[in-house]
């Protein structure tokens, strides 16, 4: 039958009595609706009247013909309500571009829908309102934007009428229906408008319906993921659960008929729920609430063999130290190797992923004997004590209108501690995961490693040396730096104490740097750290000794303390609180105790740091501010932001208020949206500082968020700020948020890398190291390249720095321009034309691209894919060189060990073996500085007068000639030669030159090379087999270098070997052809860079340790009063080595030697006794470069 080509007669018959003839009608115009809908589209109120007629028998076919006409008019809320009117005969199994338009219209409009009911519902059940800042902040910000509405709507934008967002997982209205009808109590999904019409109950039972079919369709296809994807985006936690549970029953049933590949299901879509979690939820709030549900559900439905490292993810992040310790006494009780392994496992994930205060908490939770808990509170003293103030309850009130119900339950009920009696063995174990919790171990073997890989090379820190003039303080701190940078964590001093000389020419702040790089030299050194700085140490009551040595020295010991604060906090606190009168000495004790105490939240530290913030000195204001936000660190302490607010308001120092601004900033660290009204405040502030203080608190509250509000923010602040400072912190901020996506930054900052200011250029080159740290991103080095010939010299400087972050740890075949990048950085530091700014970039980025002694990169995210704390603080605070270079040591932080320790159940390394599917090349060291030998000068020729030269031709002539008349010389002369060189030379010096000697000289010289050639033609074919040597796969030790792109290679094979790992990675692609027996030996056994626990299969066999360098370090560091000197007695003699190896009488000269050097009164002291400090230490920047 031939089709209808024209819709009038059907028209007809939708308007005739007969139910039959509109029946006919209906039908036949839905099968032809794709070319008669034009002619229908004048009588869809006819066909909306035969579905509202409840008599009309065709009722829902009526209803799919009007939403065919709807979806060809692009009235896509018209047509999905007629849709879902249709009921089943809107067939959602069909393929077609209706059907799938319509499916997903239906589910835009339930995300949107559940979304908004949801953030409605957690509104009202927070009906109390949380501390909100008190300042003038508060007044100034947008639309009067308060702490409560950040956290009651946690997706409030910075600014609601400029600033919209994009993203369906951080908007601020998700819904996309009419914004006069969004606000209304029934627009969650009970009762909802859609494009200005209203959803009724039949059409809200349709929708729920069609969503159901939709999610069921999708667990019959096991496509579960995409029923997370819309149950995460709508916040239905019940439609997770739901999922998880379906997976792991469907599971089950199929690992009977399809194998046991399938009974893994439950186990994937949790971890890809983690994965989302951390990666592409942006807002804090629900991150917590789905991680809480992950939680819940790993615990129930393993109950008798949890995950417990998935576990140990969700419990850090969520901050639950009572169920990290239950799990911990749990898996101790079993009394089982492998669950004693898991224990151990567990504790170095939590060490790597908690702060201070969290595993000090852990740690008090588990059973103590009395001698251990006498020992740990006296090691412990006042570092971390617990909050009980009004700050504290402020902190938690903020806190637990985040956690909600769930965790808090789970909390309460998990806080209870086990009554159990504890064995002799038990409390070995306690020992031992008290010793990993402290971070003693994991020190330990990073200091083994380090030191006995030391890579550094040495010509390079010579040349360095030798090319920068000493006598500029900015040269001079360069070298230190670079020295730092390259010798961090490795106790390598060697270069302080071989150029005695160049470190004497250290004068004022040159000299607190140096003394603050032994801290980085010996970072980790937590057995051995006061003794190292003692000399520096000693009280300067006497007269004797340097203030700024002293001041370095206050400052290097919280280095080496690193987020271990609860060893010498105490004494840096001493230090603090006795050091009224000395700015510079409070300058050290402020930032060590900050970077020792990093967030321990300890009140009367935080008391003490401000007593010297408001001494009203800049000196000793800036550090102080700066070591409030590090003991502070993510706290977001309400009273002390409003003591700092007021302060910055009150000061009228420009270096105090910066302190101040970063402070600030460190507060909030991973706050997110909790710190949205202190950044609107900052922001709005006039004081270009402050304004500069909130954009660092955005990028310290959204670091590693890819929040795409922040990114719209920093991005509008960039162009339209008029201070360049602003402007370049703000591009420069943007590496932070965006790190965990390091490809999408060179597309941002590609058009303002080529800004006309060079502030934006600088922080775009930032921005790229910050984000691509580590990656060797061809983008990022294809962008910044030319930038290093930029006119700007400040420019160029920040081009190094990244560049150098970027190629960390990349050899020539990883990256190939690798070496003409090492090559124009060596290039640079000898031009004697280049600026001071660039050979100060240049030195940095020297000392960067080889840090650790090329045994370390730069991670801002730790193994298990959480922020790495340290790092990212480290790096922050790194960036303020530009205004203080000593706070370059900082960068240190940031520094990362790339091995793999594998460890038993005795913490002992074993001597076990690893495989890596590569050629051993391709991840092998850089090779060293190549200095060409200068060739020894020649002698000097013997000059000879012209006038001699003639005298003796004449001789010549005369004896040789028998004609007295000619004065010329004999034509036919033995040596033919010699006359025409004395007729071309007659007027010019002539030289006593044996060329005739030098001749045979060259000749002899060929001759054997000729000799080593001949035998070297048979041999060529030795030179081929070059191909075979470089075989792929090769093995490796334990405690060995591997990179954390050569992890994939990597493997611990199953068969054949004595440990394997007790956590398991799945395995990765391998992008190397592998031979057959390759592959049998690589196992889904794939380690990760860190600490790994190895379980022994022949338990009953001797094990075999590996040989280590240095000796077990004491495992308790000495007491806050031990190692002091005393007064008037010899200098202290400083070890290279201090961890038990035997001193030779060199290095002890060396070692007293660099502390008398260091300690010496500075040159510009008349009387032998140091000069006080100015009152007042102001220093203005002009905004266009560095500063010391």
């Amino acid at each position: 039958m031939v089709g209808l080509m024209s819709a009038a007669g059907l028209v007809g018959f939708l308007s005739e009595p007969d139910t039959q003839l509109q029946i006919f009608a209906l039908r036949t115009a839905n099968d032809g609706i794709a070319y008669m809908w034009t002619e229908l589209a004048g009588s869809v109120g006819q066909i909306e009247a035969l579905y509202e007629d409840e008599s009309f028998p065709e009722r829902e076919l009526a209803a799919l013909l009007a939403s065919k006409i709807y979806y060809h008019l692009q009235e896509y809320d018209e047509s999905m309500i007629f849709a879902l009117a249709a009921g089943k005969l809107f067939d959602i199994e069909r393929q077609g571009e209706f059907e799938d338009t319509i499916i997903g219209k239906c589910v835009d409009t339930y995300i949107s829908l559940s979304a908004t009911n949801k953030q409605q519902s957690v509104s009202d059940a927070t009906p109390e309102q949380p501390p909100q800042l008190t300042t003038a902040l508060s007044n100034t910000a947008n639309g009067s934007a308060n702490t409560a509405a950040s956290l009651a709507s946690p997706t409030t934008p910075f600014s609601h009428s400029t600033l919209p967002s994009k993203s369906l997982l951080s908007r601020e209205d998700s819904s996309p229906l009419d914004s006069t009808t969004s606000n209304r109590a029934d627009s969650g999904i009970d009762g909802a408008q859609s494009g200005g019409t209203v959803l009724g109950a039949d059409t809200r039972k349709s929708l729920q319906a069609v969503i159901r079919r939709i999610f069921e369709r999708c667990f019959q296809e096991g496509a579960y993921r995409q029923v997370v994807g819309i149950a995460v985006e709508a916040r239905n936690l019940d439609i997770l659960r739901e999922s998880v549970t379906r997976a792991g029953e469907d599971g089950d049933n199929n690992s009977k008929s399809r194998g046991r590949t399938q009974a893994n299901r439950r186990d994937e879509l949790m971890e890809y729920l983690l994965d989302i979690c951390m990666n592409i939820i942006q807002e804090r709030v629900l991150r917590e609430e789905i991680l809480q549900l992950v939680l819940d559900m790993l615990v129930s439905y393993d109950a008798g063999s949890p995950d417990y490292f998935s576990i140990a993810k969700c419990i850090v992040y969520l901050n639950q130290h009572s169920l990290a310790a239950t799990n911990l006494k749990k898996l101790v009780e079993r009394d089982d190797p492998r669950a004693l392994s898991t224990a151990f496992q567990i504790c170095f994930d939590l060490y790597d992923n908690g702060s201070q205060d969290f595993l000090t908490k852990v740690m008090e939770e588990l059973p103590q004997t009395d001698e251990q808990q006498s020992e740990f509170s006296h090691a412990n003293g006042q570092a971390t004590a617990p909050n009980t103030g009004e700050d504290s309850q402020e902190s938690d009130a903020l806190l637990s209108q985040i956690g909600g119900p769930n965790g808090a339950s789970s909390t309460s009920t998990l806080a209870s501690r086990a009554k159990n009696p504890v064995t002799d063995e038990q409390k070995k174990v306690y020992s031992s995961i008290r010793d990993i919790l402290t971070g003693s171990k994991s020190l330990e073997y990073n200091l083994e490693f380090l030191f006995s890989n030391n890579q550094a090379d040495r010509k390079i820190l010579k040349k360095l040396k030798d090319s920068l003039e000493a006598r500029n303080s900015i040269f001079h701190s360069a070298v230190t730096f670079a020295n730092a940078f390259m010798n961090s964590g490795t106790t390598g001093d060697w270069f302080f104490r071989e150029n005695m000389d160049w470190v004497g020419k250290a004068n004022n702040w040159s000299k607190f740097s140096v003394t603050a790089a032994l801290g980085v030299i010996h970072r980790g050194n937590i057995g051995q750290g006061r003794k190292l700085l003692d000399p520096y140490l000693r009280d300067n009551s006497s007269g004797g000794g340097s203030t700024y040595s002293k001041g370095g020295a206050l400052f290097g010991l919280g280095l080496i303390y690193t987020n271990h604060g609860q060893h010498v906090v105490d004494y840096l606190y001493d230090q603090l609180k006795n050091a009224s009168s000395e700015p510079v000495i409070q300058h050290g004790a402020a930032l060590g105790i900050g970077v020792a105490g990093m967030a321990t939240e300890a009140e009367h530290v935080v008391e003490e740091l401000k007593q010297a913030m408001y001494s009203d000195s800049a000196i000793s204001g800036q550090a102080a501010g700066l070591g409030i936000g590090l003991v502070l660190l993510g706290s977001g302490d309400i009273k002390a932001l409003e003591s700092l607010i007021t302060y910055a308001h009150e000061t009228e120092h420009d270096k105090t208020v910066r302190g101040i601004a970063l402070g600030m900033a460190l507060i909030m660290y991973a706050r997110q949206e909790a710190a949205d009204e202190l950044i609107n405040g900052l922001l709005e502030d006039p004081d270009p500082t402050l304004r500069y203080g909130g954009i660092m608190t955005i990028a310290m509250a959204y670091c590693g968020s890819s929040s795409n509000k922040a990114v719209r923010k920093l991005l509008h602040v960039a162009v339209s700020d008029v201070n360049d400072d602003v402007r370049r912190v703000a591009v420069m901020s943007l590496g932070f948020v965006l790190f965990r996506k390091p490809g999408s930054v060179p597309r941002m900052v590609e058009l303002l890398a080529e800004s006309y200011n060079p502030h934006v250029r600088y922080g775009a080159t930032m921005a790229l190291g910050i984000a691509c740290a580590g990656t060797g991103l061809e983008e990022a080095i294809d962008l910044l390249e030319p930038m290093m010939k930029d006119s700007t010299d400040f420019v160029r400087q920040g081009t190094l720095i990244a560049l150098s972050m970027i190629m960390v740890q990349q050899n020539e075949a990883m990256n190939p321009k690798v070496v003409t990048i090492r090559k124009h950085l060596m290039k640079m530091i000898s031009d004697r034309h280049e600026d001071a700014m660039a050979k100060f970039g240049a030195a940095l980025a020297i000392g960067i691209i080889d840090a650790g002694g090329r045994n370390c990169t730069i991670g801002l995210q730790t193994q298990t894919g959480n922020l790495n704390m340290p790092a990212i603080v480290g790096m922050a605070i790194f960036t303020q060189y530009w205004y203080w270079f000593p706070l370059s040591h900082f960068l240190s932080l940031s520094f990362t060990p790339t091995t793999v320790v594998g460890v038993d159940q005795d913490l002992e390394i074993p001597q076990a073996k690893l495989f890596c599917n590569s050629r051993p090349s391709l991840f092998e060291y850089p090779p060293n500085l190549e200095v060409k030998q200068e060739e020894a000068p020649e002698k000097v020729k013997t000059a000879v007068l012209s006038t001699t030269a003639q005298a003796k031709r004449r001789r010549a002539a005369k004896d040789k000639a028998n004609r007295s008349e000619s004065m010329d010389v004999d034509p036919t002369p033995t040596t033919p030669k010699a006359p025409t060189t004395d007729e071309a030379d007659a007027d010019k010096m002539d030289t006593d030159d044996k060329k005739p000697e030098k001749a045979d000289k060259e000749a002899e010289d060929e001759t054997p090379a000729k000799d080593t050639d001949a035998p070297s033609s048979p041999s060529k074919p030795s030179a081929k087999p070059k191909p075979e040597k470089e075989k792929t796969g090769f093995e490796m030790n334990n405690l060995s270098r591997v990179l954390p792109s050569q992890l994939k290679y990597t493997s611990f094979p199953e068969t054949g070997r004595r440990y394997l790992p007790v956590k398991k990675v799945p395995p990765l692609s391998l992008s190397l052809p592998t031979s057959p027996s390759v592959d049998s030996q690589l196992t889904n056994l794939k380690p990760t860079n860190g600490v790994l626990l190895l379980t022994d299969t022949t338990p009953t066999e001797p094990k075999l340790l590996i040989d280590r360098k240095i000796k077990k370090p004491t495992p308790r560091p000495a007491s806050s009063d031990q190692n002091t000197s005393a007064a008037g007695g010899a200098v202290p003699v400083t070890p290279q080595n201090p961890l038990g190896q035997p001193i030779t009488e060199q290095e002890r000269q060396g070692s007293a030697e660099l502390a008398s050097v260091l300690n010496a009164v500075d040159e510009d002291d008349e009387g032998g006794v140091e000069a006080e400090a100015p009152p007042e230490f102001e220093w203005e920047s002009d905004g266009e470069g560095t500063g010391e």
